[in-house]
């Protein structure tokens, strides 16, 4: 199943998203942790830039 899924985002409209993960540290604990999203290819830079 996962090469029929993978298939599909390299075809047709997958190729217009992309998975990015952002490191994040936490104020109050000072771990990072990390948070991922599912993007359109236009959104990426705000993804990155917002907090």
């Amino acid at each position: 199943m996962a090469k029929k899924v993978v298939a599909t985002l390299k075809t047709g409209s997958g190729k217009n998203f992309t998975k990015v993960i952002k490191m994040v540290k936490s104020d109050k604990s000072g771990a990072y942790s990390f948070k991922s999203d599912v993007v359109p290819n236009e959104q990426i830079k705000e993804f990155f830039d917002k907090k």
